[in-house]
């Protein structure tokens, strides 16, 4: 028997990286998942993996910033499910640059993917959290996808860490908020540190850098060498995706009951400095 079992999990950016890890991870302690992302055949992928180790999912294309869409898909989730207990809100982008040379259509764009998403996800999750499920089980858990850019400042990353702080604060209001309504809802915020996935290679190194990420840009390439970064973590290492849902999964549970309102840091020692 799995932590997870029979529950409901919404993931979003499930088609790679900590988003699909969470997917996995979510499915092996026996919850249902409820995947979604813009890249479909990712989304897909993720599923298939799922089934094959013996786990249920289902994917749908989202863009998260689309309110529509969000009420849409958990309406879906509630057709087919009659319950939503796990939010895992996941997708996100990453905008590098002198805070001189970030655009506004960047800095909107960093705001909209990374904080909008979130906030569009709770506020339409909720309701359906709060229905009561045919096995008595009350209240869920909803996890955002912090970093440790949300918890300090960073040079050349000005639109990041900003979106990432607010994320951190956002999860404790929805918290504190859930707690005073006693529905049994908690919120806690996930802080990754240096992480082996994709979205190092998607990072625009085009303009100004800090020093720390320019002597990570391999000569001739426009991408960051995570193995470069994360030997600057005191363990010495970029952690895996799978570091990070471990712990996604422990919030999820009733293993993290008592927790709400908390920041989850794994970073490898990063910010014990």
């Amino acid at each position: 028997m799995g932590t997870l079992d029979r529950r409901v999990a919404f993931v979003t950016g499930a088609a790679s990286g900590i988003g699909r890890a969470c997917a996995i991870g979510l499915a092996a302690e026996g919850a249902i998942v409820f995947a979604t992302d813009i890249d479909a055949p990712g989304g897909r992928e993720t599923v298939a993996m799922i089934e094959a180790a013996g786990g249920q999912a289902t994917f749908r294309g989202q863009d998260v910033v689309e309110e529509p869409r969000w009420a849409e898909l958990v309406k879906r989730v509630m057709d087919l499910y009659g319950r939503l207990d796990i939010l895992v809100n996941n997708a996100g982008i990453g905008t590098s640059g002198l805070i001189t040379e970030v655009t506004l259509e960047q800095w909107n764009r960093q705001m909209d993917i990374n904080v909008t998403s979130c906030f569009l996800g709770i506020k339409h999750a909720l309701p359906a959290m709060r229905t009561p499920r045919p096995d008595g089980h009350v209240g869920g858990s909803i996890v955002n996808i912090s970093s440790v850019a949300g918890l300090g400042g960073s040079a050349a990353m000005s639109a990041y860490c900003a979106s990432k702080g607010a994320v951190r604060l956002l999860t404790k209001a929805v918290a504190m908020e859930c707690a005073a309504m006693k529905d049994g809802i908690r919120c806690n915020s996930v802080h990754p540190g240096i992480i082996d996935t994709a979205i190092w290679q998607k990072i625009d190194t085009s303009g100004s850098l800090s020093a720390a990420l320019t002597g990570a840009i391999q000569p001739g390439a426009n991408a960051i060498d995570v193995d470069v970064v994360g030997a600057g973590a005191p363990v010495g290492f970029a952690g895996k995706p799978e570091d990070i849902a471990n712990g996604v999964v422990f919030l999820a549970s009733d293993a993290s009951r008592y927790m709400t309102g908390s920041e989850l840091v794994i970073d490898g020692g990063w910010t014990a400095h």
